[in-house]
C-alpha cells in the first residue's frame, strides 16, 4: 500500500516561515509528480507547488517568490520551505503523489497564520 504522510504544520504570526514534510512510502515508481494543495474554509483545494521526480516544478502564482518546493527522490520525500507567510495561506495543506498507477493524497496539516 502506498502511504503520504504531511508533517510541520502550526500557528506562525504574519511574515514568519514555516517548512513542510511530505515523506510517501510503499511502491513508488521513480518517474512520478510530488506537490502541494491547500483548501481554506469555504473555498476549494488548490494548487500550491508541484515537482517531478526529473525536477520539473510548477507554483502557483500566490506563493511564487515566498514559497520554494524540494524534494529527494531517494527517500520520496518532498518539502515546502513557506516564508513572509500571509494570513492569506491559513489552510490544511494536502500532499499529493501522483503516478501511472493512480494519484495519493496525504491527511493535510493544519497552517494557520495569525497574530
Amino acid at each position: 500500500q502506498v502511504r503520504v504522510v504531511e508533517s510541520g504544520g502550526g500557528l506562525v504570526q504574519p511574515g514568519g516561515s514555516l517548512r513542510l514534510s511530505c515523506a510517501a512510502s510503499g511502491s513508488i515508481f521513480s518517474l512520478n509528480t510530488m506537490g502541494w494543495y491547500r483548501q481554506a474554509p469555504g473555498k476549494g483545494r488548490e494548487l500550491v507547488a508541484t515537482m517531478s521526480s526529473r525536477s520539473t516544478i510548477d507554483y502557483s502564482d500566490s506563493v511564487k517568490g515566498r514559497f520554494t518546493i524540494s524534494r529527494d527522490n531517494a527517500k520520496n520525500t518532498v518539502y515546502l520551505q513557506m516564508n513572509s507567510l500571509k494570513p492569506e495561506d491559513t489552510a490544511v495543506y494536502y500532499c499529493k503523489l501522483e503516478m501511472l498507477g493512480g494519484d495519493y493524497w496525504g491527511q493535510g496539516t493544519q497552517v494557520t497564520v495569525s497574530s
